[in-house]
Parts: structure tokens; C-alpha cells; sequence
């Protein structure tokens, strides 16, 4: 397997960033994190999507630190400042689960709060329907669990779609199109700082076809049965979606369905934010995250 790794001065002076990197070897791949906050607090693990990094979460883990939380980001392999595999065939659904397991496992983290967003939901919920112990609470935002048994809207198939066709996928662009606020160019640039050139890409292109879309998908078992082990789960589980999502519009209905755990929590709607409500409305997102906390000691 050919991995590329992005040149530490891609991310020389990156604005509200200020965090120290940490490496984490599983399986020949490098993976980044950063934390923030006392070693000892309550951790919230803040778990990303396509094709953003840990930066997405640049406005929300001062708020969570301020709280007396400890906040941890990874960053998925082939995103952000972890290893990035060449080839789209060394991508897997599966794959980014077991890797994202085994980091897991190394941080030695316990009684977490799982924050996750877009692919940061479908790894993330895969991790606490089997490994639910260690997870003490659960805040999904703009994300789900597909099975491959409900038709996706047509944004989604629409952005499949071009995801696999553009020449030179344009995260900035991407991103921008996610958000309902204007993104400064230089925050555009830092979406793009992971990527020197194309061939760095082969994990933001592949992401979305690995969404199962059809009953058949080699997925589709594990997330049925990741949805049979959340039907049981009753710890604390919020669901905070933005009201400008068309991919991911009414999907938190679904999990006050069936999830116990979402039972009495105070469920938001995030106003003025698209897809990525991290950028457009990241500040009240993380006071959504803190009360939650709060309320479910």
C-alpha cells in the first residue's frame, strides 16, 4: 500500500489553531489528533466527516475546554494531518472503522462523549453500538447510519455523483458549498492545506460512494446490526441537526424513533446553518454540547 503524508508546512500558521500535534501508529498508518484541555476531565471526542478535518472543530473546542471538558479530534486517515493511502481501493467502510477502533483504543479514553458529524456518524455510532461501554453519551449533528434500505435524497446522489467525476475534487469549494455563511479565503485554503495535489485525494473521493445506498452494500449488515444495538442503548444521546441540510434534513427523527436514549433530552434545531453547522453556527453547537453534558452528569 502506497501512503502519502502531507508535509508539515501545509499547515504552518493556521489560524485558531493552536494545537500541538500527537501521532498515533496503527496498522503502518500515522494518525493525528489533538486535545485540548486537563488531561483527567470528561473527554468529548469530536469526530469529523468528508472532506473536512479536525479544523472543523476550531470554534467549538475552546467553549468545551472553558466547561472543564477535555476535547479530543482525530483526524480520519486520509484527511487532515494523518496518513493518507494512494489508492481508492485501500478504502473501505469497514476499514475506516477498525482503524478509527484501534486509535480509539490507544488514547485509553473512557466515559466519552461521542460528538459526530456526516462520516463522523457513520464510524463514530458503528463505535458505540459495539463498543458502547465506553461512550457515556452520544451528540449526532447533521449525520446517520444508512443501511442501504431507504432511498437517499438527491443531494446526495447528485454529490456521489461528482464526487467521482471531478478531475481535481475541490475540498475549499466543497466545504463552502456545505455552509450557508461566506468562508473567508484563507479558511478555504486550510481545508485545502491537507492536500498538496490530487493524488492526496484518493479518501475525500472515495467517502462518498462507501455510503451504503443499496440493500446489498457489504456495509449494510454491520449498520443493521449497529441499529438492532442502539435500539437498546439508553445513556444520554442528543440529537443537535442544522435547519439547512438537504442531505440530512429529517434524519433526527429517526433516531428519537428508535434510539431509548433520546428520550426527554432537549433535541435542537441549529437555525441559520448548512451542513457543515460547525462553521456557520459553531459557538452555539458547542453550547449545545456543554448543556447536554451538563445536564446528564
Amino acid at each position: 500500500m502506497q501512503v502519502l503524508r502531507t508535509p508539515e508546512k501545509r499547515f504552518a500558521n493556521i489560524p485558531d489553531y493552536p494545537y500541538s500535534p500527537h501521532y498515533t501508529e496503527i496498522n503502518g498508518l500515522r494518525i493525528h489528533h489533538i486535545s485540548a484541555g486537563e488531561q483527567t476531565a470528561e473527554p468529548v471526542l469530536l469526530l469529523h466527516g468528508e472532506p473536512s478535518w479536525s479544523y472543523l472543530y476550531r470554534k467549538i473546542i475552546p467553549i468545551l475546554t472553558a466547561g472543564g471538558l477535555r476535547a479530543v479530534a482525530p483526524d480520519l486517515v486520509g484527511f487532515g494531518k494523518s496518513d493518507k493511502p494512494a489508492d481508492i481501493a485501500d478504502y473501505s467502510y469497514q476499514k475506516h472503522v477498525d482503524w478509527t477502533w484501534s486509535w480509539l483504543q490507544a488514547q485509553e479514553l473512557e466515559s466519552i462523549t461521542l460528538v459526530c458529524q456526516d462520516w463522523g456518524s457513520l464510524i463514530g455510532l458503528r463505535l458505540v453500538a459495539e463498543h458502547s461501554e465506553l461512550f457515556k453519551r452520544v451528540v449526532v449533528a447533521n449525520g446517520g447510519l444508512p443501511t442501504g434500505d431507504n432511498e437517499m435524497p438527491r443531494e446526495f446522489t447528485v454529490w456521489q455523483r461528482y464526487s467521482q467525476r471531478s478531475a481535481d475534487l475541490p475540498i475549499g469549494r466543497v466545504i463552502q458549498q456545505g455552509t450557508v455563511t461566506e468562508l473567508s479565503e484563507e479558511t478555504l485554503q486550510v481545508y485545502e492545506a491537507p492536500y498538496p495535489d490530487a493524488s492526496y485525494k484518493a479518501g475525500a473521493r472515495i467517502f462518498p460512494s462507501l455510503v451504503p445506498t443499496t440493500p446489498d452494500d457489504p456495509a449494510a449488515p454491520a449498520n443493521r446490526a449497529a441499529w438492532e444495538a442502539l435500539s437498546q442503548f439508553e445513556k444520554p444521546f442528543l440529537t443537535a441537526f442544522s435547519d439547512g441540510d438537504p442531505i440530512t434534513a429529517r434524519g433526527d427523527l429517526l433516531f428519537r424513533r428508535y434510539v431509548p436514549g433520546t428520550k426527554g433530552q432537549p433535541h435542537t434545531t441549529i437555525k441559520d446553518a448548512g451542513h457543515f453547522l460547525q462553521e456557520d453556527q459553531g459557538e452555539v453547537f458547542a453550547n449545545v454540547i456543554l448543556d447536554f453534558v451538563r445536564r446528564n452528569p
